[in-house]
């Protein structure tokens, strides 16, 4: 499990920290994790979260996400508003919780994955997402390489970078 540590207020969004996550958060983070991928996945038509239960996220988040990648999470009055899951230069995971959009809470996740990468970044996206690659491109990632993500989705996606200037 990620180390702990104190929060740090987000400059532009009083209220909101930033921190790294802690035990009695995963139960939350899993749970915004599998609503909001479900919600994604039903807007751009993609059928195989349908069945997807929270005890499988719950599964699946334990075992491939919080067991490989450092987590962040931003909180607003003890209430998580979104997660940040990276392996050193690659954002494995960023998602904010529905209801708690374009509210500041992914920019402040994605100038965290800048912090702890300044070299750059990589990720992948589906490239039915529009919001996501909206949200991507309009801060400074660039496509790179269309192909399909792995078994159970076997998508398009694209892979994105992001280099300083």
């Amino acid at each position: 499990m990620p180390r702990l540590t104190s929060g740090l207020e987000i400059r532009d969004s009083p209220g909101m920290d930033l921190r790294l996550l802690r035990e009695e958060d995963i139960e939350e983070v899993i749970a915004i994790w599998h609503d909001s991928r479900k919600e994604t996945h039903t807007e751009i038509g993609i059928e195989t979260e349908s069945g997807v239960t929270l005890e499988d996220s719950e599964q699946i988040f334990r075992e491939h996400i919080a067991s490989r990648c450092e987590i962040w999470v931003v909180q607003r009055s003890r209430k998580l508003l979104g997660f940040l899951a990276i392996r050193g230069s690659y954002i494995d995971r960023m998602y904010v919780r529905p209801g708690a959009q374009r509210r500041g809470v992914g920019t402040a996740l994605l100038e965290k994955a800048r912090e702890l990468s300044p070299a750059g970044l990589g990720l992948h996206t589906h490239q039915a997402n529009h919001r996501a690659r909206d949200f991507y491109e309009k801060r400074g990632f660039h496509p790179i390489r269309f192909g399909v993500s792995p078994p159970p989705e076997s998508e398009p996606d694209v892979e994105y970078w992001w280099r300083p200037d």
